[in-house]
C-alpha cells in the first residue's frame, strides 16, 4: 500500500464525471481583452502576478464495493511584472505507484496582445510537457509556458484521477494574490466528509443536494498574497484553506468508520516493509566503526561516534521522507540514500550498540506544524533518531552534517515528534523537541581606533555558540567570500575587511571564532564626528517594521547577543553627552536589553547584552512586539558623538 495514502478503496469500475457548467468563470480560451490590458491588481498593488481564478471540481463515484475520484482543475494567471514570470514554471506532482493516480487532458496556453491589439494564443505543445520521477512512488509533469512576458495571461487545465480515496486540502491563498478561488465537492450520500476551514478572511460555504448526492461549494474572493514575512515558520500553516477529512462510508448494511487512531497507524508502520521491517534489519558494522566502538563504555560517546560515522559516510540524495524505499541494507552498501534510509540506518546501529534508541517522526519547519489530534502520517516529512541516556534525550539527524549530537536539529527545534514503537510496549508517543538551555548565541568583541581623518580601524572577533555556530559553519564551508559578505558586510556597507581567520571550524565542542581586521569611515559634520558601536552583530536593521502581520513570529530557539567594544578616539577630541546606561524589558520579560557605557579620557568601553527567553510570539502579540523592537533598534543604532576641542 502506498505510504501517503491512508484511506484507500480499490477501483474496479471506470469513472464517469458529471461536469457542471460554470457561470462564475469563463470557459477555457475565452479571454477578455481587458484582462490582457490590465496593469495592476486592484486589491494588491505590489503584486507581480495575480491568479484571475482557480477552480476545482472534485467528483467521487461510488459503485457497489468500488469507487474512484476525479478532480478537474482550471487556473488562469495574469503576469503583471517581469518578476512574476516564474509563475509560468509549472509542476504537477502525482502518485505513480501502481497507477494509483494519473494526470490526463492537460491543456495549457499563453495569451498576449500584438502591436495591433489582437489576442495571440500560443499553445504548450505536448512534446514540451515532461514527466519526471520524484522518487519510487511519485512523479510530476513539468512544463514552462512559452512567450511569457509582463502583460501575458497563462491558462491551464487538467484532470487528476485517483483509483483510491485520498482527499487533499484546498488552498485559496498563494504567494501572489487571487481574485477568485472556488472548490466544489460532489459526493454520494454514502460518503461522510468533514471539512475544516482555516480561514481568517471572509469565505463562502454552501451546500445543496442533487438526487442522492451532496454538493459543497467553498469560495473566496480578492485574497491578498501571503508574502514571506520575516521569521515565519512555514507559509503553508498560514494560507487560507479548507482541510477535508474522510470520516466513514455508509454501506447498505453497515457503517465503515475510516478514522484511524495513532495506535492503529503505528501498528501499520511497524508492520510496513519500508519502515518497521527495516528497523529489524541487521546492518553489519564496518571494521572502522567496530574499532571505534570497541573500547567505549560511555553511552553518550557511543552515540556520538555512531552519529558521526553515519553522517560522515552516508551521502543524502536530497529526498526527504520517512521510508527506506530501497531498503537500509542497499543504502548502507551504496553509502547513499534518502533521509528515511539514512536515519533508519542510524537507529539500527544505535540499537545494535545497546542504546535506548527509537525512530521518531517529525515535521520540519518548512513542512509545517503537526496536528497531534489527527492520526495521519502524511503530516511528517522526516524520521530521525531519538535516544534516551539517563535523564537526557537526544534527537539525531544523520543527513545534517554540522549539528552536533547534543543539539536538537534546528529545523525541528520547538516542535514535537512521534516516537514509533509497537503500541503494546507503551513506548510510543509524542515527545517535545525543545531544550531551553541551548540557544543561538553570539558574542562580538571589537577593539578599534578612530584617527583624525575620521577612519575607524581595528579588529573584531565573533564567538558563535550552539545554533549560531551551526549556521555559520554551514555557510563558511560552502563559500567563505559569501560568508564574509553575509556576516560582516551586510548592515555595515562601508566596512572594508582586510582578513578573515576562522578557528574551531571542525571542532563542534568549541565556539566558532571568526577574526577580522577592518576599517571604515565614520560620519562627520563640522567639528563633530559620529559613530555607532553596533558592529557585526547582524542587528543593524529592524526586520519588524510592517504595520500589520499575518503570521506568528517564529525564532525557533532562545537567543543571546553580546557586544563588547573598546573604542579609542583621536587626541584633541572629547565625548559629547553619551547615551545613558539603561535596561529595557518586554512587559512579559521575554526580551531584555542592557547597555553600559564608560568613557575615560579618549577611551570608550561599551557592553550590550540582548536576551530572548522565548522562541515564539503570536500574531496577537505583534503590536507590542513591534513597538518594543522599534525602541530596541533605536537603542542599538544610537550614535556616539565626539567633538574637537
Amino acid at each position: 500500500m502506498f505510504k501517503s495514502l491512508l484511506l484507500v478503496i480499490c477501483l474496479t469500475t471506470s469513472l464517469s464525471l458529471l461536469a457542471q457548467k460554470d457561470s462564475d468563470v469563463p470557459g477555457f480560451g475565452k479571454i477578455d481583452k481587458a484582462e490582457l490590458e490590465m496593469k495592476t491588481c486592484d486589491f494588491d498593488e505590489k503584486a507581480e502576478a495575480v491568479v484571475l481564478f482557480d477552480v476545482g471540481e472534485l467528483y467521487f463515484d461510488l459503485t457497489s464495493m468500488s469507487g474512484s475520484m476525479q478532480l478537474e482543475r482550471h487556473i488562469r494567471i495574469k503576469i503583471l511584472k517581469d518578476k512574476g514570470k516564474n509563475q509560468a514554471d509549472i509542476r504537477l506532482p502525482y502518485v505513480s505507484y501502481r497507477n494509483i493516480e494519473h494526470i490526463k487532458n492537460l491543456t495549457a496556453q499563453t495569451y498576449n496582445l500584438d502591436a495591433a491589439g489582437n489576442i495571440v494564443t500560443t499553445r504548450v505543445e505536448k512534446n514540451l510537457i515532461y514527466e519526471k520521477p520524484i522518487d519510487k512512488y511519485r512523479k510530476e509533469q513539468v512544463f514552462t509556458f512559452p512567450d511569457v512576458q509582463a502583460g501575458s495571461i497563462i491558462e491551464y487545465k487538467w484532470s487528476q484521477v485517483w483509483s483510491s480515496f485520498a482527499l487533499e486540502n484546498w488552498y485559496f491563498q498563494r504567494s501572489i494574490p487571487v481574485k477568485y478561488s472556488r472548490y466544489r465537492t460532489d459526493f454520494p450520500n454514502e460518503i461522510e466528509i468533514y471539512a475544516s476551514p482555516f480561514c481568517v478572511l471572509p469565505y463562502e460555504s454552501k451546500q445543496h443536494t442533487k438526487g442522492t448526492r451532496i454538493i459543497h461549494h467553498y469560495s473566496m474572493k480578492n485574497i491578498p498574497a501571503l508574502r514571506d514575512e520575516p521569521y515565519i515558520s512555514c507559509d503553508k500553516d498560514y494560507l487560507q484553506r479548507i482541510e477535508l477529512r474522510l470520516q466513514a462510508i455508509k454501506w447498505p448494511t453497515y457503517r465503515e468508520n475510516l478514522v484511524k487512531s495513532w495506535p492503529q497507524q503505528i501498528k501499520g508502520l511497524m508492520e510496513d516493509e519500508d519502515f518497521g521491517i527495516q528497523l529489524k534489519r541487521n546492518i553489519p558494522r564496518t571494521a572502522d566503526l567496530e574499532a571505534q566502538l570497541k573500547n567505549l563504555t560511555d553511552p553518550y560517546r557511543k552515540m556520538v561516534v555512531i552519529h558521526e560515522y553515519v553522517r560522515r559516510n552516508m551521502e543524502w540524495n536530497g529526498l526527504s521522507n520517512i521510508w527506506a524505499l530501497n531498503g537500509v541494507r542497499a543504502a548502507w552498501k551504496d553509502k547513499k540514500g534518502t533521509s528515511g534510509e539514512i536515519n533508519l540506518i542510524l537507529v539500527n546501529l544505535l540499537k545494535d550498540a545497546n542504546l535506548k534508541a527509537h525512530a521518531i517522526l517529525v515535521s520540519t519547519r518548512d513542512h509545517g506544524v503537526v496536528t497531534s489530534s489527527l492520526a495521519d502520517v502524511r503530516q511528517f516529512d522526516k524520521v530521525m533518531a531519538y535516544v534516551e541516556i539517563g535523564e537526557q534525550v537526544y534527537v539525531l539527524d544523520a543527513t545534517e552534517k554540522n549539528t552536533p549530537s547534543r543539539l536538537i536539529p534546528m529545523d525541528v527545534m520547538f516542535s514535537e515528534g512521534l516516537v514509533i514503537e509497537k503500541p503494546e510496549t507503551l513506548e510510543w508517543g509524542w515527545r517535545p523537541l525543545w531544550n531551553e538551555n541551548t540557544m543561538l548565541k553570539n558574542t562580538i568583541i571589537v577593539q578599534a581606533n578612530i584617527d583624525e581623518s575620521g577612519v575607524m580601524t581595528g579588529r573584531a572577533s565573533a564567538f558563535s555558540y550552539d545554533y549560531d555556530r551551526v549556521q555559520r559553519v554551514t555557510d563558511a564551508k560552502k563559500d567563505q567570500s559569501k560568508f564574509l559578505e553575509k556576516y560582516f558586510h551586510d548592515g555595515n556597507q562601508n566596512v572594508k575587511v582586510d582578513s578573515l581567520v576562522l578557528e574551531n571550524l571542525e571542532d563542534d565542542t568549541l565556539p566558532l571564532i571568526q577574526k577580522i581586521q577592518f576599517n571604515m569611515p565614520v560620519s562627520a559634520s563640522g567639528d563633530y564626528k559620529y559613530f555607532s558601536t553596533n558592529l557585526f552583530t547582524r542587528l543593524e536593521k529592524n526586520p519588524f517594521v510592517a504595520d500589520s502581520r499575518f503570521s506568528d513570529i517564529f525564532f525557533g530557539v532562545n537567543q543571546s547577543y553580546n557586544l563588547v567594544a573598546n573604542i579609542t578616539i583621536p587626541e584633541g577630541y572629547a565625548f559629547e553627552a553619551l547615551p545613558k546606561n539603561m535596561r529595557m524589558i518586554m512587559p512579559d520579560t521575554s526580551i531584555a536589553i542592557t547597555r553600559r557605557l564608560v568613557a575615560e579620557n579618549n577611551q570608550l568601553a561599551v557592553r550590550v547584552n540582548l536576551e530572548f527567553k522565548k522562541p515564539f510570539f503570536t500574531v496577537q502579540e505583534y503590536p507590542d512586539f513591534k513597538e518594543f523592537y522599534k525602541q530596541l533598534f533605536a537603542v542599538l543604532s544610537e550614535q556616539i558623538a565626539i567633538k574637537k576641542r
